[in-house]
């Protein structure tokens, strides 16, 4: 009958290194306290990078465990997606690039390794080898999640930049009492038509107003997708209760939109904002006169 097997002959060495780990999880989570990576997002307290370090280093603990040391969707990654994600975009922000943030993580590999080689002072050659292997596959999965992630949230990061410019790019501006204009420059995809959208209504609500502006002088063309865009909004500020005004526009757009066969008969336009802008005043009850006229009739 053959003699049963151990546990050690059982155990791999990416279980023994999930094993040392977990051993020696808090004197790893104080050396990586002092690590760039962690030092400089936890800044108020050492305590907090500390415990983000431990969280990493049980998760590391959990996927040796698994022997997946370069798996970088193993299950125990996931578990501190969120602290990396939050460590990378911290990071981002202060400036630091991919290479960077890379060169961060891998310095997070040294300490490690130094511990282990402590622990396995005096076992065989070969199986230090083995281990040292694993646990160096181990910290570049690591760092290939931490490369991932800092995708991720420098793409977040651009996204949130480019709404942010479009929101600075489509201000509201109040012209009179109830009357609001938005004047557009550049072109109008999508993404703009929406911020435009949402950014007239706000308009709307705060200053109670009745009449809306659409300014397109600075839009270069028309297409069908554009007019489909200003009419989405002429209804939508309709339902606010406010009276939209499509203005700007010349005589190249006004063509275009005949030949494209665009229907805008249920949109109020005007040739210039000054047109627009007389008309919203006639509605609210002004009477504009030139100058001269007023003097005149002051006498």
């Amino acid at each position: 009958m053959p003699e049963q097997q151990t546990a050690d002959d059982r155990t791999g060495p990416a279980q023994e290194v999930a094993l040392f780990l977990r051993e020696r999880r808090e004197q790893i989570a104080q050396r990586w306290a002092d690590a760039a990576v962690f030092r400089t997002v936890f800044t108020v307290s050492r305590d907090e990078a500390v415990e983000a370090g431990r969280a990493v280093v049980e998760a590391l603990a959990a996927v040796a465990a698994t022997g997946r040391v370069e798996d970088s969707e193993a299950d125990g990654f996931t578990v501190v997606r969120e602290q990396l994600a939050r460590t990378v975009r911290s990071r981002t922000r202060a400036g630091a690039s991919t290479g960077q943030i890379s060169a961060e993580t891998d310095a997070l590999r040294r300490p490690v390794t130094e511990l282990l080689l402590d622990e396995l002072a005096e076992a065989p050659a070969d199986h230090v080898g083995e281990c040292t292997t694993a646990l160096a596959v181990l910290m570049g999965t690591l760092r290939l999640v931490m490369l991932e992630t800092s995708t991720v949230a420098g793409e977040e990061l651009i996204n949130r930049q480019r709404l942010e410019l479009l929101e600075i790019a489509t201000p509201v501006i109040k012209l009179w009492e109830g009357i609001v204009a938005v004047p557009l420059i550049g072109t109008l995809d999508s993404a703009r038509s929406q911020v435009v959208m949402e950014t007239l209504l706000d308009a709307v609500v705060e200053q109670h107003a009745r009449l809306a502006i659409l300014d397109i002088t600075g839009v270069p063309t028309v297409d069908s997708l554009v007019a489909q865009h200003l009419m989405k909004t002429v209804a939508a500020a309709r339902l606010m209760g406010a009276e939209c005004i499509v203005s700007g526009i010349r005589p190249a757009i006004a063509q275009t939109i005949v030949h494209l066969g665009i229907d805008l008969s249920s949109v109020l336009t005007r040739a210039s904002l000054a047109d627009a802008l007389a008309y919203a005043l006639q509605q609210q009850g002004a009477r504009i006169v030139p100058r001269a006229v007023a003097a005149a009739e002051s006498r």
